[in-house]
């Protein structure tokens, strides 16, 4: 009921509605639901790729920043097991002429000769409480300036051969001002016999470097260089800040802040110099919202291009049916107002061109049935008048026939007188055939009957043959008692004579035999005359099966038809030939209620003339 009812709704919205409807529901939602499933499936590919490239990102600039450290730490080893430089630090100077001729010699190329392989470092300084030492360039004397400075007080609160350092000092060119630096600092005591004196390297690595590293990453993090103890030693945004905790970052404040997974980390190396220095990485929000945006534009023009295309085609579809469905609807109309106007378009050939074509067909037709009705009705009397004579006709027609049994009533009597037997049992035979035709009503008859009648007919053929023509019939008693279609054997068995016997040189001969089994009545018409090849025979098939009733074998086709017209599909019918090896003609139909042998069908006894 419900069914009917949805159904019943369907079927009251009109045509436009419903290719809209067919726009919305089978093209734009399913188009806003696979978008939308795509774009959730693309926004996961989006981050899972954004955070791949911000792991990356991290990496090579942690992986840079920890060379460039690590060039500094490799210039400061190599120095300080220099045991040259050991000696010329360890030595008491007599006067300035004394370590000026031993810096000429000894230590000005010393130490600037490691800068132009290490490009990250920014100058090298070794620093000594030897007070013979005069300061300048590259070697510096420990005094209370030195003492009271950052990167000493660091130094000397660890307990580690080497630290990097990360702090603010003067700057050398202009005092005023005061400058970033991260240092390698080590102690030189490689050599025993060399320690009269204390002996610092300092190697500075150029800030610039590792900002510029981590200015080259902020398109997918803002990064900061964070020491071990929390402060922010460099960052996109701001450069150096001096002692500023990570987490008093204004970043790391702002409303909701950052959830712990979107934040990355990453040592900065794993020996004892740097540990604790780490590379903090912020994700840059508005590359993900430009990756999204970008995908955004792109589904939608999409999505757009799709809609549009497919709106364009519904219409021109709806415009198709629309337009034709309205003229056949204005025309129908006119129908029922009795004007039957032709809808003279180009209708086409789909089902709404099939109806137009149909429309046209049936207007047409029933013009021409009005027209027939008016010609009937100015007829009407001369067809009284034909009826009339026709009913004459038909009672002359009878008077022939009564002449005809007359005449051969009259040859049989002068046959009779004068001994011509074989000559009055032919015209006994033909008239008892004459009279069976005229009043042979049924259109079922029982096997019997048929027999009978063929017996009469092949007597008859018989006294035209002679000696030429011999024939049995073998017909099972279970076969006599099936129920045939009347005349459906005989134009086989003239057929027979015709074209089989008529043909040969030598005696003919014909054979009909008839058996019942399984449900199922099988008739045979053998000869033994000429035959056929198999092409012939095949050509006879279609001829009979086709639709041509102009054709060859106008007998044997009408025999096909009225078993075809009784039986339907259930006939079956063949022919089996070989040339001058005779034809066989076979049929099979299912049963029909059978009948007693002994009812008097009128063919039993014989029928005066």
């Amino acid at each position: 009921m419900r069914t009917v009812k949805f159904r019943r709704l369907v079927d009251d919205i009109p045509l436009n509605y419903k290719f809209i409807m067919i726009l919305i529901v089978g093209v734009l939602l399913p188009i806003l639901v696979i978008n939308m499933l795509f774009m959730d499936r693309m926004a996961d590919l989006v981050r899972s790729r954004e955070k791949q490239n911000m792991e990356i990102s991290l990496e090579r600039a942690r992986k840079d920043i920890h060379d460039f450290i690590e060039g500094g730490v490799a210039v400061s080893h190599a120095l300080s097991t220099d045991k040259t430089l050991y000696e010329t630090l360890d030595r008491r100077y007599e006067g300035l002429a004394d370590f000026y001729g031993t810096f000429d010699e000894q230590l000005r190329n010393r130490v600037i000769s490691y800068i132009p392989v290490n490009h990250q470092i920014l100058r090298v300084g070794i620093y000594t409480d030897n007070p013979s030492i005069v300061s300048g360039g590259n070697y510096h004397y420990i005094d209370r300036s030195v003492i009271g400075s950052d990167w000493y007080e660091q130094w000397r609160q660890s307990s580690d051969p080497v630290i990097v350092a990360a702090y603010r000092a003067a700057d050398p060119s202009n005092t005023t001002l005061s400058t970033p630096y991260i240092s390698v600092i080590e102690r030189m005591d490689y050599y025993d016999s060399f320690q009269t004196y204390e002996k610092l390297l300092r190697i500075d690595i150029d800030p610039s470097k590792i900002y510029d590293v981590i200015v080259r990453e902020k398109n997918y993090l803002n990064l900061f260089l964070v020491n071990e103890r929390g402060e922010i030693i460099m960052s996109a945004q701001s450069g150096y800040q001096s002692g500023e905790q990570l987490e008093d970052y204004p970043l790391f404040k702002l409303p909701g802040g950052y959830a712990e997974e979107e934040i990355y980390s990453a040592a900065i190396g794993s020996a004892k110099y740097v540990k604790g220095w780490r590379l903090i990485g912020l994700p840059q929000g508005t590359r993900i919202s430009s990756a999204m945006q970008d995908i955004w534009v792109s589904v939608l023009a999409l999505a757009a291009a799709v809609t549009l295309t497919a709106a364009v085609f519904i219409y021109i579809m709806l415009r198709s049916y629309n337009y034709r469905v309205k003229r056949l609807a204005r025309h129908m109309q006119k129908v029922s107002n009795e004007k039957f106007d032709l809808i003279r378009i180009d209708e086409g050939r789909d089902e709404i061109g099939g109806l137009i074509r149909n429309f046209n067909a049936m207007t047409t037709q029933i013009r021409s049935l009005i027209n027939d009705v008016y010609k009937l009705e100015i007829k009407q009397k001369s067809l009284e008048a034909e009826r009339v004579r026709a009913e004459i006709n038909f009672l002359q027609s009878q008077m022939n026939p009564h002449f005809l049994f007359n005449t051969l009533n009259a040859l049989l009597v002068v046959c009779t007188k004068n001994q011509y037997l074989d000559v009055a049992d032919i015209i006994k035979s033909l008239s008892k055939l004459l009279r069976r035709l005229l009043n042979w009503k049924e259109d079922i008859v029982p096997l019997q009957e048929e027999i009978h009648f063929i017996d009469m007919y092949l007597k008859i053929e018989k006294f035209r043959f002679r000696d030429k023509f011999e024939y049995e019939l073998h017909i099972e008693d279970e076969a006599l008692r099936c129920l045939v279609p009347k005349m459906s054997i005989q134009p086989l068995v003239e057929n027979a004579c015709k074209h089989g016997i008529q043909a040969v040189d030598g005696p003919g001969a014909i054979r009909i035999s008839a058996s019942s089994a399984d449900g199922w009545l099988r008739v045979a018409i053998e000869d033994n005359g000429i035959g056929m090849a198999s092409g012939k025979v095949k050509e006879v098939m279609r001829a009979v099966r086709g639709d041509d009733p102009d054709g060859a074998s106008i007998g044997i086709r009408n025999v096909y038809r009225r078993l075809e017209l009784y039986y339907g599909y259930q006939v079956v019918f063949d022919i089996v030939s070989e040339e001058n090896a005779g034809t066989t003609v076979i049929f099979k139909l299912p049963l029909k209620p059978s009948v007693p042998l002994e009812v008097n069908y009128g063919m039993n006894k014989e029928e005066g003339a």
